[in-house]
């Protein structure tokens, strides 16, 4: 068993945000996003069959959701995203990049 650091090995460049999987278990998945600028496809909406949980490491962003609410989040902030609750990705920052801990996990 070696430690590891969400901090350690960053992308340098990013053309795309860097989606990681550290842990998956027993139906939950836990990963590590980067992001440097990214945004949601402007013609789509995150619409995911599990719960997510993501907090903001590093960094900020903004979500925004179906109804039309919007969350900005700066690093240790934390929301809970039921299933099928359609949203996106409408701003990451650049400097620093973003750094999300994401769970994903059923009911």
């Amino acid at each position: 068993m070696t430690p590891e650091n969400l901090f350690r090995c960053l992308p340098e460049h990013l053309e795309e945000e860097v989606f990681e999987t550290l842990v998956e278990r027993s139906g939950v998945t836990i990963e590590r996003i980067v992001s440097r600028g990214q945004t949601s496809p402007s013609e789509g909406w995150y619409d995911q069959d599990r719960n997510e949980w993501v907090l903001v490491l590093q960094g900020d962003a903004e979500l925004a959701f179906e109804d039309g609410t919007r969350l900005a989040l700066g690093a240790g902030d934390h929301v809970d995203i039921p299933a099928h609750t359609r949203h996106r990705v409408v701003r990451t920052s650049v400097d620093p990049v973003t750094i999300w801990l994401a769970v994903h996990y059923g009911d």
